[in-house]
């Protein structure tokens, strides 16, 4: 099992985050997952780093591993995305993955065009798949499908390329991700709910496949703290993906989000001032078959939950993982 922080390009400016994987890793957490982009989920989270260039920096400062959760097509040509990527991989081998989703409309209508439909941004993921990994291969690639590439060609590769994930949250989406990824990533959603993603991601062609999750947790000295923190700062983005994958700008989501109580939030986000009970629902979610867990402290109290968390959390998780592996 490894156990990874989340940096919030969101919440954090880019020089707070480099602080944060720091004592991550010196707390020991094995790994870290980047957000990609553009603006924040609401005007009260107030940052938006460039997360591509924070990644060379933070890799450079700690030797964990890092993963990025990215939406080639729109914002970026693909053949930009395989360059980044492979640059990362060379400079870092073993160290660094990528994964590809179809995207939100807050962030990729910033280039200007239409928002396609799920249906048509799934084709245009899959055909971003298809040239990235080509060029990862070496190959001089030419495609006008979705997006302008002409004779492209990758002069610096890494030996290894890395693991191209997919990012889905539906059952359906993840059926079609099992075909073509490398595996999966997904959010923290109820346990019965989670399983049907990871089944369908397994008949679609995902078996053996490695599992990751996202998990939407709050922290803090006291549950009321806890609570209010995570209202603060997430209540805009606990709505179903077909509703936050439309929205254009951050004041949209804070618009929604005026609509949500602080008791909402328990159903999206696991708030507990106790670390034996997100122990407890941790394992509830390797015991579906997560071996990477990325823990998102969504409210704005990072140091504690690092630390807490690497003296309690991680040790009881990792002594739990051992003796189903014994």
């Amino acid at each position: 099992m490894k156990i990874g922080y989340h940096a919030s390009h969101e919440q954090f400016t880019p020089s707070e985050l480099i602080g944060h994987v720091k004592r991550a890793e010196a707390s020991g957490f094995d790994a870290v997952l980047s957000s990609d982009h553009f603006y924040p989920w609401s005007t009260d989270q107030g940052q938006s780093g460039f997360a591509w260039s924070w990644l060379g920096a933070a890799m450079q400062a700690t030797n964990l591993v890092f993963g990025i959760v990215n939406a080639p097509g729109q914002r970026y040509n693909p053949a930009l995305i395989a360059q980044a990527s492979a640059t990362l991989a060379e400079m870092f081998p073993g160290r660094f993955w990528i994964a590809q989703g179809s995207g939100q409309y807050l962030n990729e209508a910033i280039t200007g065009g239409g928002w396609p439909c799920k249906e048509e941004r799934n084709k245009r993921l899959f055909c971003s798949a298809d040239i990235i990994r080509r060029l990862w291969k070496g190959e001089t690639v030419t495609s006008h499908e979705y997006f302008p590439v002409n004779n492209a060609m990758l002069y610096t590769r890494p030996e290894t390329p890395p693991l191209m994930i997919a990012a889905a949250i539906t059952p359906a989406t993840a059926q079609w991700a099992g075909s073509w990824a490398d595996g999966l990533i997904t959010i923290s959603q109820p346990l019965d709910k989670l399983a049907a993603v990871v089944d369908a991601f397994r008949r679609g062609g995902g078996e053996g496949k490695p599992l990751f999750l996202k998990v939407q947790l709050s922290y803090a000295g006291t549950d009321e703290e806890a609570l209010l923190g995570a209202w603060d700062q997430w209540r805009s983005n606990i709505f179903p993906s077909s509703v936050l994958s439309d929205l254009r700008s951050p004041e949209q989501f804070d618009a929604l989000g005026k609509f949500v109580t602080k008791e909402q939030m328990h159903a999206s986000v696991l708030i507990s001032a106790n670390p034996d009970t997100h122990t407890r629902q941790l394992i509830k979610y390797a015991n579906l078959g997560f071996e990477h867990l990325y823990l998102h402290n969504v409210n704005r109290g990072q140091s504690r939950f690092i630390e807490d968390f690497g003296k309690t959390v991680l040790p009881a998780l990792r002594e739990k993982n051992r003796v189903n592996a014994a």
